[in-house]
């Protein structure tokens, strides 16, 4: 089976000079949290979606926010030297406006914003990576399920304002690799495509829209149907989108010629995804497809650092969940029965690995 490409261990690097030797990168990291909240309360308090696509002097902004500190400058001049936001001028009469980035994926009136997910990383996951050596010590989640006793998706999926934050972080995560992967692999071959853990329904809409030959179906658990099948029919697709609700963990997966995972299987230990693998064998015809999208580490588990991060986060959220690298995904493909795994990059961190059986 081919996995991620590898490349030789590097040979041993000779003694550096001790006198060349600087900190800068142990203050950068150790301190990051600094630049993190700052982005995070940015998105907090709207600030990309206020300036938009135009521009406003700090004093304006200070208004519009309903900031009253002194820092106020301090703050909009560090998401500047951050790369996070334009400047015309200097002093109060200096104009701050969007970068492109910060146009195109954090104003919440784009359609490609991806703020959700950072609105979830600043309300849920900065303060739970507090208690990231208690984890580490003691392999036990630290989010909801220590003040609640209740694991993290049931304790989202009983609070709606929660659960519809959760699908609209994970969609904007996603996007760009849904779009990515429709753009790359050739679906011509294929008339079916079944999304487990479909969410919001972003995958089966994004293959919807660029291969107008496919019927598409979303899969997760009841609570979610009601979102899905809003977006779907906001999309003008519910005449080749469908939503259905299940466990599955407790029962077959649709049948499909193609079958999708789009960030599930990290959420698992490895019983679970294992038996999330032969699911999907199971539920294919020879020939079909199952494609995985996560931030597939490489395998030298040297290069990915968002992938190696995100792997941290599901110990914080689950206690015994991780995220894994291309030749871990191809054993468990190859003992399952498929035939062979290609790694495709997708956008960023993110890969998609896609088994043929």
């Amino acid at each position: 089976m081919t996995t991620t490409p590898t490349t030789p261990e590097p040979g041993p690097a000779p003694d550096p000079d001790p006198a060349e030797l600087e900190p800068a990168t142990i203050m950068q990291v150790g301190t990051g949290f600094f630049t993190a909240k700052t982005l995070l309360s940015a998105v907090e308090l709207g600030l990309f979606t206020t300036l938009g696509s135009g521009a406003m002097t700090g004093q304006e902004i200070a208004e519009r926010l309903d900031l009253r500190s002194r820092a106020v400058y301090d703050f909009l001049d560090g998401l500047l030297a951050l790369g996070l936001l334009e400047r015309d001028g200097q002093g109060e009469q200096a104009l701050y406006r969007n970068t492109p980035e910060t146009a195109q994926f954090l104003d919440a009136m784009s359609p490609t914003y991806i703020g959700g997910i950072l609105e979830m990383a600043n309300d849920r996951l900065y303060g739970f990576w507090d208690n990231l050596t208690e984890a580490l010590r003691t392999g036990e989640p630290q989010n909801e399920i220590k003040q609640t006793g209740r694991p993290l998706f049931e304790e989202l999926y009983r609070e709606p304002d929660r659960l519809d934050q959760f699908m609209r972080a994970m969609a904007g995560i996603q996007a760009g690799n849904f779009h990515a992967l429709a753009e790359t692999v050739d679906f011509g071959r294929y008339e079916t495509v079944c999304d487990v853990g479909g969410a919001t329904g972003l995958l089966s809409i994004v293959l919807a829209q660029h291969h107008p030959h496919l019927r598409c179906t979303s899969f997760d658990l009841p609570a979610v149907e009601p979102i899905a099948t809003r977006n779907i029919k906001e999309a003008g697709l519910d005449d080749r989108v469908t939503v259905a609700s299940g466990d599955f963990f407790g029962e077959p997966l649709p049948q499909a010629d193609v079958v999708t995972m789009g960030n599930i299987l990290h959420d698992w230990n490895l019983d679970r995804k294992v038996q999330l693998v032969q699911a999907a064998y199971d539920a294919l015809p020879p020939g079909g497809l199952f494609i995985v999208i996560e931030n597939i580490i490489d395998d030298e588990r040297r290069r990915n650092v968002f992938g190696l991060m995100m792997s941290l986060n599901m110990l914080i959220e689950f206690g015994d969940a991780f995220d894994f690298t291309g030749a871990d995904l191809a054993g468990w493909c190859q003992d399952a029965g498929f035939s062979r795994l290609d790694i495709v990059p997708l956008t960023g961190p993110a890969s998609a690995g896609i088994a043929l059986k």
